[in-house]
Order: C-alpha cells, then sequence, then structure tokens
C-alpha cells in the first residue's frame, strides 16, 4: 500500500476494557457512549496494542489498525518515527476509574530490556503470574482530567510521612518509625518501604488495625478519608498505608500530570485521557491481590520525595492551544480550543474530540467526529484543518 492508497483521516472503532474497577455510568455520561448491560467500562483503548487494537474503515472494509499500519509503515508513521520505534509508539485511552488502581511502579527502558532479557532467557511464559515484563520498553505515562481525578504520585517528603506516623503513634510500627527518623535520605526511605511491604502476621495485623482505627476518627482529611475507602475495597492489604507514603492529589477537570518511570503511584478514582509509551510492564506494590515481587520493585523504585510543585503538569500555552510537554520521545499531547487550527504532522497521530463536534479537512476529504469520537491520521495527511466546536485532544510521538 502506498501514501496514495491512504485516507488523509481515517473513523475509529475503539475497544472498551471491562476491568471491574471501571466505571458503569462515566463513558455514558460523557460521551454517550452505550453501556446496555451496565457492567464496568474502565478503559477506551485507542491505538495498536495487541491486547486491544482499534479498527478502521479502509474501502469499505474494517481492519485492524495494525493491519492497516503494517501494510504502509512509511506512510502511516512516517519515516522517522518507524526508523526509531518500528511501531506505533503510545497508546492513547479515556480511563474511568470507579474503584482504586493498585499501587504501581514502571521501570525504566534499560531496566526493562534487561528485565525482560533475563525472564525470556529463565523461560518464564509471558502470561505467568509471576512474569514482570511482557516487553522491553519502559511505560511513562501522562494524565489530563475530565472530571475531578484522585490519584497518589511520588514519595511525600520524609518530615511529612514521619509527622503522619508520629500523629497515629503505631506500637508495631514504632521501630520503624524510629529507624527512618535517623536515616532521612533515599536508602532510609527506601528501608521503610520495603518494611511495610513486607509486614505479616501479628505486627501487620496490629500496625492496620491501629491506622483504620485513628483513620476512622479524622474523616474531616483527605488522607485519612482516602484510606478508610480503600479499607473497603482491599481489607488487609498493606497498600493502605500508602496515602501516608505517597503524595495525595486531585486534579481537576482540564489539570494533568506526567507520571515517569520508577515512581510509585496510583489512579484512585475519576476519569480522564491518558497517554503512554507502548508497554504492559508493571510492577505492583499494594492494592491488588496480584503478585508483588518485592525484589524487583525496591531495584526499579527511586525512593526520592517528589516536591508538590513537580506534581502537576503545567501546560506550554500557544495563544489558548496546551501543549504538555513531557521529557520521552514517545508521545505527545495537546488540547486545542474551540476554532479553527492549521495543522502538519510528520507522524502518526491520533486526535480525539472531548467535548464538541470537530470537522478535519484537507482538500477534498473531509471528516467529522462527535464528541468521544476519534480519528487516526497518518503521517502522510501532512497539513490539514481542524474546525472544533469544542475541545480536541491531539496525540503524536516526537520524530
Amino acid at each position: 500500500m502506498s501514501s496514495s492508497d491512504l485516507p488523509s483521516f481515517l473513523l475509529m472503532q475503539n475497544p472498551i476494557q471491562g476491568y471491574d474497577w471501571g466505571s458503569h455510568d462515566s463513558l455514558t455520561t460523557l460521551f454517550g457512549i452505550p453501556n446496555p448491560q451496565s457492567k464496568p467500562q474502565a478503559e477506551l483503548w485507542m491505538g495498536a496494542h495487541p491486547n486491544g487494537c482499534s479498527e478502521v474503515t479502509l474501502a469499505g472494509s474494517a481492519q485492524k489498525l495494525s493491519t492497516l499500519i503494517d501494510a504502509a509503515p512509511a506512510a502511516a508513521l512516517g519515516d522517522a518515527t518507524l526508523a526509531r520505534f518500528g511501531s506505533l509508539p503510545f497508546l492513547f485511552k479515556v480511563l474511568c476509574a470507579e474503584k482504586a488502581l493498585s499501587i504501581q511502579v514502571h521501570p525504566s527502558k534499560a531496566q526493562a530490556e534487561a528485565g525482560f532479557a533475563k525472564e525470556e532467557a529463565a523461560g518464564i511464559d509471558i502470561k505467568a503470574s509471576n512474569r514482570n515484563y511482557k516487553d522491553p520498553n519502559h511505560k511513562p505515562e501522562l494524565v489530563f482530567a475530565l472530571t475531578p481525578y484522585q490519584a497518589m504520585n511520588g514519595f511525600r517528603a520524609i518530615p511529612a510521612i514521619l509527622a503522619l506516623f508520629d500523629r497515629m503513634a503505631l506500637p508495631a510500627l514504632a521501630d520503624l518509625t524510629a529507624a527512618l527518623r535517623q536515616s532521612q535520605d533515599e536508602a532510609g526511605l527506601q528501608h521503610f518501604f520495603h518494611q511495610l511491604l513486607i509486614l505479616c502476621g501479628e505486627s501487620k495485623d496490629e500496625a492496620l488495625a491501629g491506622l483504620l482505627a485513628y483513620a476512622a476518627n479524622h474523616q474531616d482529611e483527605e488522607t485519612f478519608a482516602l484510606i478508610t475507602s480503600l479499607a473497603t475495597q482491599y481489607p488487609g492489604d498493606v497498600g493502605l498505608f500508602s496515602p501516608l507514603l505517597l503524595n495525595v492529589v486531585t486534579l481537576q477537570p482540564g489539570q494533568a500530570m506526567f507520571l515517569d518511570a520508577c515512581t510509585p503511584h496510583a489512579y484512585v478514582r475519576g476519569t480522564g485521557l491518558e497517554i503512554m509509551a507502548n508497554s504492559d510492564n508493571v510492577l505492583r506494590a499494594g492494592l491488588t491481590p496480584k503478585y508483588i515481587d518485592v525484589a524487583e520493585l525496591l531495584d526499579c523504585t527511586r525512593c526520592l520525595p517528589k516536591p508538590d510543585d513537580q506534581i502537576l503538569l503545567a501546560p506550554r500555552c500557544d495563544g489558548a492551544v496546551q501543549h504538555f510537554d513531557v521529557p520521552v520521545p514517545d508521545f505527545t499531547f495537546s488540547v486545542y480550543p474551540t476554532g479553527e487550527h492549521q495543522l502538519t504532522t510528520a507522524s502518526a497521530e491520533i486526535l480525539f474530540a472531548i467535548d464538541g463536534t470537530v470537522h478535519l479537512k484537507q482538500g477534498e476529504q473531509s471528516l467529522r467526529l462527535e464528541k468521544g469520537q476519534s480519528a487516526f491520521i497518518p503521517a502522510a495527511t501532512g497539513s490539514y484543518q481542524l474546525l472544533a466546536e469544542g475541545r480536541v485532544a491531539r496525540a503524536g510521538n516526537r520524530c
């Protein structure tokens, strides 16, 4: 297939992942996407991921986006993206959390390459419950809030962690807290984090009982209200201590944050747009019944506090257009307001209509999107016109 055979714009049909933490009504409320069986709708995926590939229609026939890209890789992705990544390097989602997701850490690129090679050499099945690395890629992420969006992102300052544990004065954790007070550095925080992860038996039961009793009497504070809520979802999980260790933040609609490699984080509730490098690598750290490889997790976790002023990602504004710049080449993310915009691309793009009708035009070709719909734009499209009657999210990558 040549570039001349590719339409400038392709309407996408996107799969919905029904994970049990998903919302039952968010996609319907925001975008009119039906949910006739009232099942959880957790993530709407836009991209070419093998576990959930979008479809496009070409010459009257529906096909997977990955099939279209494979048939004309240079025209679809652009020469530079094809040479650098070999495939579409990002996955774009609408994420709708009704319950909290697990606390996660994603490895760096180098860690993912080494870990994947090690597990391949060891013969660990790719679907095995104790498999950590599904691919040799990193998984940085950006989330853009569509509704109030509660999350945890990075470690609190060590004095703030100590202040919270000192207030509770839990006898089962007295020695551990004292050790952190003596070593208020990366090694000390790693030791503290490690010991909480491996709490077991009577010590774990006593610590969690004390935590929940204290939280029940301090429901006017966001941190302790969150702990009580999480306890109904993940009873007995050591991850219930995570709001004391990690920064708790509620993004307001239109705010964004970047989640880098080696940073513990969790999405708690809310709906947002999420874009990430194309990877499945997740190391879990709590709030989950799934496998936790504590040793590998610690090797991949940067136990350094994340300052308050680094949690939100402020946009770079070009007039009313917002560009959310990230320190990785795998993806770019921008939000365009109502109006007419002349755009040019040298790599594949996905446009998502957030809250209004969108018209795309190039010469004789055009496509109309209603809110909640998305379009794949091949690199060969080059320049095109965007007419927006509401906000439009633009996802791509750096060449």
